[in-house]
């Protein structure tokens, strides 16, 4: 396992971005983070779960087409 825990290298990528931003206003950046690691996490778990969506989705903690609808998002279906 990494040194780093994913909280710690999270923080470093925003205060990085942050930094680049220099004086322009950020925006949406919830929804930023959210789609930068939703697509990964989705596609390990898809991955783990041998594309089965209805395990992936247990594993996940959410509805499968819940499920569903986020791979089609994000362009994994």
């Amino acid at each position: 396992m990494s040194k780093e825990s994913i909280q710690e290298v999270v923080q470093k990528s925003l205060e990085d971005y942050f930094n680049d931003l220099g004086e322009q206003k950020p925006s949406n950046i919830y929804d930023m983070m959210v789609m930068t690691v939703e697509k990964p996490i989705l596609e390990v778990v898809m991955h783990r779960a041998e594309g089965n969506q209805s395990h992936a989705a247990q594993m996940l903690g959410i509805n499968r087409n819940t499920l569903r609808k986020k791979l089609q998002e994000h362009g994994l279906l």
